[in-house]
């Protein structure tokens, strides 16, 4: 162990940090192989728990945290440069925004106790996403999990697709990656039925089972529509529904 100590201790600290940033990227993040290599000994823990080791996994995460520690370090001493503290920096943050992302899980299962949610909900969800700042990673640890109700799945691509801008591609990826691609959810609407000769005609009623990965595809352009709009103009109402009346709500 002295033997291996030293030769630890005896790389120079670009080399170290080099070896260090080189950990494959586990999903979502790598920041459990940096623990795991911090408790290999005295040498890789400090080295680990280096600012510039947490501040790319900080950036990485959340990429506008380059706009905002240019900011803070031309703020008032009431505001300290997040540089300060990269790795209490990182834990804080996860922790809020595993909060929020658990305000949105208990938002909705208020609102869809029978596995149905209304879209006007659904709607909120992904607008309240939106409000916390929630990154695409952060949906990828809290939305994306296998064991989370597919109606949450369905929130969190949604706003990665029409609010990050995540290309669609990228996220059937994840939607893989998380074994969660081929989960599905039925869509119902119903249309202001047509005028014809002076009559109205009944209301029309849609149907449509379709899987997160086709909606990622952008395959279902019809769904696509009805969601994004929700319940304006002709159509009366949108409801969707989990496909699985097995699985447990909410889940986690």
């Amino acid at each position: 162990m002295k033997r291996s100590w030293g030769l630890q201790s005896s790389l120079p600290d670009d080399i170290a940090l080099k070896i260090a940033s080189l950990l494959p990227v586990q999903f979502p993040t790598p920041v459990p192989d940096v623990c795991a290599l911090g408790s290999c000994s005295r040498f890789w823990r400090e080295l680990c728990g280096s600012n510039c080791i947490w501040q790319s996994l900080a950036k990485e995460r959340w990429p506008y945290l380059a706009q905002f520690e240019e900011s803070s370090s031309s703020s008032t001493a009431t505001n300290p440069p997040i540089s300060k503290g990269w790795r209490g920096f990182y834990i804080k943050r996860h922790r809020e925004m595993e909060g929020r992302a658990a305000a949105v899980t208990e938002f909705l299962e208020r609102c869809s106790l029978t596995a149905s949610l209304d879209v006007g909900d659904y709607l909120k969800a992904i607008e309240d996403l939106h409000t916390m700042q929630l990154g695409f990673k952060d949906v990828q640890m809290f939305l994306f999990n296998p064991k989370r109700n597919v109606l949450l799945n369905l929130v969190g691509l949604a706003y990665c697709i029409y609010w990050l801008g995540v290309p669609g591609e990228y996220v059937v990826e994840e939607l893989e990656n998380c074994k969660i691609s081929a989960r599905r959810v039925c869509v119902k609407w119903w249309k202001l039925g047509r005028w014809f000769h002076g009559f109205r005609m009944r209301d029309e009623s849609h149907s449509r089972w379709v899987s997160l990965a086709d909606l990622a595809k952008a395959k279902e352009q019809e769904v696509l529509i009805v969601l994004q709009r929700g319940a304006i103009h002709e159509v009366l109402c949108v409801q969707i529904s989990a496909a699985d009346p097995t699985c447990t709500p909410w889940s986690c």
